[in-house]
């Protein structure tokens, strides 16, 4: 209420000083821009009254915490009482009724509202108390059909089990196959079919007799060996699928079913060609089991029959051979129809491929069928009727050919009603329902899809229908035919399963009859307990986490024994400020609580920690009288010492900040109780970070660093006083003591004590060592010019005139002797040549002369045999290593020889070889670079994001000079008569010389790395062994490239414009790089070619490794048309790339 009276007069008053100023500056406008002053004030009191309203909803806990302690600022620590502590702890804090807060107030230990009680108080339904299904949902209704279970990507699978299960002469036939396996079968054990007729046999007996709602068809896929994750070609499903049932069912002895599937589903027809000149007629028969009609252009079934039998004329280069006349001539040919069988498939022709984006698309034309189908216009020679019934239809729901939903309506053959066939769940189409072949695609709203043409009456129109299944009419319909019983064996079998499931669901019921019964049981208990929990004034009570009693109340979770011990001071009480996480109850619940699950310890009014609250105390008295004391300090710290007054020592940065110190140690004095681990001033830091005595020293640097403990910035690496007076001064004794109350473990020193005499000692040595150094490296420049400037340096590619002997040292020698040069006060000096990192445990030379010229240059540099004299005189060197230039100077034959000593090792030189070849085919993780090129020419696309790019960037190097005579396998073959313009050559020789250049493969910096190396900067005697340094740079060789031209090239990778780098490793295939690249450059991977060093990567299923792609590898990427739509690539990779079909699986016989 005080806060809106002051909201109130401070609007009132903000109102009148505005317009008072309107009026002065705007006399004309007053009206309007007193208008603004009245919305600007009343946004104003709107962001006030926002800000009242959060901090009235935060003050109930703030008001309580404030209250607990307000106390501590009359009351010194020594005078504390039991009333004061019981005020810290909160113990008279009236306990909230139910309805007064929406959720549990956790400064307040004493309400027990809203955690979740609400859910046990009054009656509750039995269903809550369990989270198991009515088994009964999963059986089947009387008069209802079973459903099959989709595995993944299965549903096509599906639809064509539900069509071919209602033809009932294929289910009557397959009935009457022989299977031993079933008939001896033992109903103590599990059935398990092995041939497909044996699983289409078991499958066909559930489908018709099991209790189930649906069941699992994943014996029969598994046996198929279908991938349960991609989807297939439901068409090419179909046609195998019938192939390998008529092979299988041809090789038995009862000839009804030897023929079975050339009864239901085999026609006849003949390609019959006419000769234009003699008339000859040339008839090539043929069979078919379904008949692919165009529907491109055409609106119902007849036009595309009509199509499909139309008359094609031969013509120009298509002429025909004509036999009678023995020559080729202009010819007819047409389609003639012979038979058709009892069941007609349609196979409507949807997914057809798109020449221009180069895969499947699917045509959704909308296309007509009737429900009486006439084909005896269509026969050839016969004037009989021919009638068909439409008996389903098979629907794919979806915009993609390469995705989406398949769904069959059938036709029960017993009530002629339509039913919908959508996996697992089965619907009778009656009504307003029975529009066959319509149902809505998955990526399309209702206003999207294209308007549905008007069909007439016995006429169906769909947009979705791939296939149409008709039934030939018969006069007579037996009712004996259509009555289709299961066989002794295979009800047996049937009867089994249904058992198992009957056993399922009584299991089932079982459980949830124990949860409810559970349930019931908590909810008296908690009905009983709860009323007990709140403690009376008085009485004895104990405390309990407020964690425990939620997951008691909550039903969903397993009740764990009552555990306090996270509540424990370092006193090993209750400490104050947990209070707000436990809730005080009564004792007679908590004997009851701790009597049925355990746990401890119990916490009751005798673990009220006095030694907290009395910490607590002091540290909230300090606080408030740290303000003024810091004002005081600071008043007296500008004053200077008298001159017969003894002052003491403070850091600079110490007193600047010391109030901000204070705060925090006052806060780790709080946490001290709380943990046993707390940092006290002065201590020794427990921080990994931290230095071993816990202080800095004088050198570090400071500015970067924060200031942990008082007085620690004038501390040295020793403990002792820094010799640093710049960071220190002196204060009086009453500043220091002042600070002493917050501080009483900082470092102290007056002002008579010593600076560190170790540090002045140091300090002297390091001066003059400064000045050996500077003049040592003086003496070296003078001695070493050339080699420090790096001139006149000596190449293996151009061996100079006037020798025949150069000396080999490491390049990390000469980097790091370098360094030292430049900088010889910050830098070590170099004192030996630790040439035995070049060689071989035998002490052989681990490079041939041929492998410097190739790339292990990079690791070694060349030496004058005069600045070899003068090195060995100024370090210390392990082992001489020279090469000798060997030739006969009396002939002028170009034979020259090179030897190096020591010798080569070809044992380790072979070993490093192979092992350098294996690491070059067993990365984890390394980077390889796609240059995408595109009409000549190399170009970025940014139309997708990158998702698995390497983060990696453009790095700023120039462009490195062609090389002439560089060539790409892959774009080299020209057209001879073609001609090119002058900047489109050397373009496209860009383009060859970049895609050819790899980055060089391993070389010697894997050895290097590997093995144990001597000291740069250690003697001879005392040499011990490391690493090379990770840091050396392989950038910048003191030799000249492997550039023809003589100019030294980076070995760094550089990329270019149109390239990106990939994070790749070695066992990871083809395939799954292309995914990579799509992501990256937007090219689909069947629009991908590949190709690296001139050959072209096609194996999906290879391997990088074993495909020759090593780390840093430039692959080169031509695409072709790409994909307009990048949504959608995702679902054309999963089957166009690669399309393999049903490669591999029992359809094919595999």
């Amino acid at each position: 209420m005080y806060v809106f009276l002051v909201v109130y007069f401070v609007h009132d008053f903000c109102i009148t000083l505005l317009k008072f100023v309107c009026d002065v500056l705007f006399p004309d406008c007053r009206l309007s821009v007193q208008l603004y002053v009245e919305i600007f004030c009343v946004c104003w009191i709107c962001v006030i009254l926002t800000v009242c309203i959060y901090l009235c909803r935060m003050a109930p806990r703030l008001q309580l915490e404030k209250a607990a302690w307000r106390w501590a600022e009359v009351v010194k620590p020594e005078n504390i009482t039991h009333e004061h502590i019981e005020l810290a702890y909160r113990i008279a804090v009236p306990a909230c009724k139910r309805g007064a807060c929406r959720r549990n107030c956790k400064g307040n230990p004493n309400c027990l509202v809203g955690i979740g009680e609400q859910s046990w108080l009054g009656e509750i339904d039995e269903n809550t108390f369990h989270n198991i299904d009515d088994p009964n949902s999963e059986r089947r209704d009387k008069n209802t059909f079973v459903g099959l279970t989709n595995l993944g990507a299965t549903c096509y699978v599906n639809t064509f089990l539900q069509v071919w299960f209602h033809n009932l002469e294929l289910r009557r036939a397959l009935y009457r196959f022989q299977n031993s396996r079933a008939e001896g079968h033992n109903t103590d054990s599990d059935y398990e079919p092995r041939t497909i007729c044996e699983h289409l046999q078991y499958l066909f007996a559930l489908l018709q007799n099991s209790n189930r709602r649906y069941i699992d068809p994943s014996g029969l896929v598994k046996a198929l060996g279908l991938d349960t994750g991609q989807q297939q070609d439901a068409q090419e499903f179909s046609k195998l699928f019938l192939s390998l049932l008529e092979d299988t069912l041809s090789k038995q002895k009862d000839p009804n079913l030897q023929n079975v599937i050339q009864k239901q589903f085999c026609g006849q027809f003949s390609y019959v060609t006419v000769c234009n000149k003699c008339g000859r007629e040339s008839p090539l028969p043929s069979r078919f089991y379904e008949l692919e009609l165009n529907i491109q252009g055409h609106k119902n079934l007849t036009e595309c029959v009509t199509e499909f039998l139309k008359e094609e004329k031969l013509d120009g280069d298509n002429r025909y051979y004509c036999e009678s006349c023995q020559s080729k001539q202009n010819a007819t040919r047409r389609i003639k129809l012979q038979s058709l069988p009892r069941t007609l498939n349609f196979q409507l022709m949807r997914f057809v491929f798109d020449r221009q984006s180069g895969h499947k698309k699917k045509l959704n034309t909308f296309i007509s069928f009737p429900e009486v189908l006439e084909m005896g216009p269509f026969l050839e020679g016969k004037e009989e009727k021919c009638t068909y019934e439409l008996s389903a239809v098979l629907i794919h729901r979806g915009v993609s050919a390469y995705s989406g939903h398949y769904i069959a309506h059938v036709r029960d053959a017993h009530t002629n009603d339509w039913y919908k066939f959508n996996d697992e769940e089965i619907e009778k189409m009656e009504g307003k329902k029975l529009q066959l072949g319509v149902e809505e695609d998955i990526a399309e709203t209702g206003k999207s899809q294209t308007r549905k043409p008007k069909c007439s009456k016995g006429y169906h129109c769909s947009r979705n229908a791939y296939m149409l299944v008709y039934k030939q009419q018969t006069e007579e319909i037996d009712q004996t035919e259509t009555n289709i019983e299961v066989p002794a064996f295979l009800q047996k079998l049937v009867d089994q399963d249904n058992k198992k499931f009957e056993e399922w669901c009584n299991e089932m019921a079982d459980m949830r009859k124990q949860s409810v019964d559970k349930g019931k049981a908590k909810h008296e208990e908690v009905k009983e307990l709860y009323e007990l929990l709140p403690a009376e004034d008085g009485q004895s009570y104990e405390f309990v986490p407020l964690e425990w009693l939620k997951k008691w109340l909550d039903d969903s979770t397993a009740i764990k024994e009552i555990d306090n011990s996270q509540f424990l001071c370092s006193h090993g009480k209750l400490h104050p400020d947990k209070i707000g996480e436990a809730k005080r109850i009564s004792l007679k619940a908590a004997n009851l609580l701790f009597g049925r699950y355990g746990g401890g310890p119990r916490l009751d009014r005798s673990y009220l920690c006095r030694d907290c609250v009395t910490q607590r105390c002091r540290v909230i008295r300090l606080k408030n009288q740290l303000n003024e004391d810091y004002k005081e300090v600071t008043n007296l710290a500008k004053a200077s010492l008298k001159s017969d007054e003894s002052g003491f020592w403070i850091g600079k940065a110490s007193l600047r900040s010391w109030r901000q110190l204070a705060l925090d140690q006052l806060e780790e004095d709080e946490e001290e109780t709380k943990h046993n681990n707390s940092k006290i001033n002065g201590e020794k830091s427990s921080s990994p970070g931290a230095k071993a005595d816990g202080v800095t020293g004088e050198n570090d640097d400071r500015d970067g660093e924060e200031m942990k403990n008082f007085n620690e910035d004038i501390l040295c690496y020793h403990g002792g006083l820094s010799i640093l007076e710049n960071d220190r001064r002196l204060v009086s004794a009453e500043v220091w003591n002042k600070l002493r109350m917050y501080f009483p473990k900082a470092p102290e020193f007056t002002q008579q004590h010593e600076p560190c005499q170790q540090c002045m000692r140091l300090e002297r040595e390091g001066k003059e060592n400064e000045a050996l150094n500077r003049m040592m490296a003086n003496e070296q420049k003078t001695s070493l010019i050339n080699l420090f400037q790096e001139k006149n340096r000596p190449t293996l590619q151009k061996w100079p005139q006037d020798t025949d002997v150069l000396y080999i040292v490491p390049l990390y020698f000469v980097e790091e002797w370098r360094k030292f040069i430049r900088r010889p006060a910050k830098s070590n000096p170099v004192s030996s040549v630790a040439n035995s990192i070049l060689l071989c445990p035998h002490g052989g030379f681990m490079f041939t002369y041929d492998s410097m010229l190739q790339g292990d240059a990079q690791h070694i540099a060349l030496l004058w045999p005069a600045e070899w004299e003068v090195i060995s005189k100024m370090f210390l060197v392990d082992q001489a290593i020279s090469i000798y230039r060997i030739y006969d100077k009396t002939q002028d034959n170009g034979n020259v020889q090179y030897q190096t000593h020591p010798d080569l090792c070809r044992e380790c030189r072979e070993g490093f070889i192979f092992q350098q070849q294996r690491d070059m085919r067993e990365y984890a993780q390394a980077t390889v670079y796609v240059r995408k090129v595109i009409d000549k020419k190399m170009m970025i696309k940014e139309s997708a994001p990158e998702f698995s790019v390497s983060g990696s960037d453009v790095e700023d190097e120039r462009e490195e000079p062609k090389i002439d005579g560089e060539k790409d396998p892959d774009f080299s073959q020209r057209e001879p008569n073609k001609s090119r313009s002058t900047d489109q050559q050397q373009e496209t020789d860009f383009i060859h010389h970049e895609c050819e250049e790899l980055t060089e493969k391993m070389t010697a910096e894997d050895l290097l790395s590997k093995r144990n190396l001597p000291s740069l900067h250690q003697s001879e005697g005392g040499a011990k062994r490391q690493k090379l340094n990770d840091t050396t740079s392989l950038s910048t060789p003191a030799v000249a490239s492997a550039s023809k031209s003589g100019i030294r090239r980076s070995t760094r990778h550089r990329k270019l414009r149109g390239e990106k780098a990939l994070i790749v490793s070695a066992n990871q295939t083809l395939k799954e790089l292309k995914i990579q690249i799509m992501h990256a450059f937007s090219v689909a991977p069947f629009d991908q070619n590949l190709s690296i060093d001139g050959r072209c990567l096609t194996d999906d299923s290879a391997t990088l490794g074993s495909l020759g792609v090593i780390p840093e590898s430039v692959i080169c990427l031509k695409a072709d048309e790409p994909i307009a739509d990048y949504a959608a690539m995702d679902d054309v990779y999963q089957v166009c790339m690669p399309e393999e079909g049903f490669k591999g699986t029992g359809l094919l016989g595999h």
